[in-house]
């Protein structure tokens, strides 16, 4: 109990170290003002334009590789990463990156809670989620995916969570690539929206040009639609 409390107090204290130090070099460089700022939106959209433009590879790879950091180690969750994805790549390029980093970052950051916080998680959970460990042993990966699928579970917790029922590495991946494509495709569609709709007006739009643009309006539906039906399956799936 007490190395857990040490991991505990060195995990949070490394957080929190890595948050400190990304906050002061970003706002050294920019200022709340300048980020929260329709022309800072603006021109840094053409500018990641104009990167796209010349070299749409080198670009696609450091979006992945902050994709994999927003998550392992700084315990991101997904929707934020997938606006900005779209936002910056685009729909299909955005989701394949989006969705590739996310499942690279949260296999990490399982193997790091299998390793580390194992014994931690079980005491604290285990109870709770019992009634999945006959199912996970049954067909491991299909539960995973499902598992993936419906969510309702912390985004950082839910990399932790497999670690009560020892899954494979392999098949977390897999699972997690596939099971996160539905909402994460959505979030990112949402970002691409976005991003049309600055391309198109130099002044700030009315809230009501965005809601009813098809671009915004149509996959927001779409997730709405794909949350009723998640929680109907979450029902199922957590059932004793």
């Amino acid at each position: 109990m007490e190395k857990t409390k040490k991991i505990k107090l060195f995990i949070g204290l490394s957080y929190l170290t890595l948050i400190i130090i990304f906050l002061f070099l970003f706002f050294s460089k920019f200022s709340l003002q300048e980020i929260t700022s329709y022309d800072f939106i603006r021109d840094n959209r053409l500018y990641f334009d104009e990167i796209k433009s010349s070299n749409l590879f080198l670009l696609s790879i450091i979006f992945l590789l902050f994709t994999i950091l927003w998550v392992f180690p700084f315990l991101g969750f997904g929707s934020p990463i997938a606006l900005i994805g779209g936002f910056i790549l685009g729909k299909w390029i955005g989701t394949l990156i989006v969705v590739l980093g996310l499942s690279i970052g949260a296999t990490f950051l399982y193997i790091f809670g299998n390793y580390f916080l194992k014994d931690f998680i079980r005491e604290k959970f285990l109870n709770r989620f019992q009634t999945l460990e006959n199912k996970f042993k049954n067909s491991e990966f299909i539960y995973l995916l499902i598992y993936r699928f419906i969510g309702g579970v912390p985004w950082q917790l839910s990399c932790l969570l497999p670690t009560l029922f020892n899954v494979k590495i392999s098949n977390f991946f897999f699972a997690t690539l596939i099971g996160v494509i539905p909402q994460i495709f959505l979030s990112v569609s949402i970002g691409d929206g976005l991003e049309k709709i600055i391309q198109d007006n130099a002044q700030i739009p009315k809230i009501t040009d965005v809601i009813f643009s098809p671009d915004i309006y149509i996959p927001i539906l779409a997730f709405i639609f794909l949350v009723l039906i998640t929680i109907f399956f979450r029902k199922l799936f957590y059932k004793n």
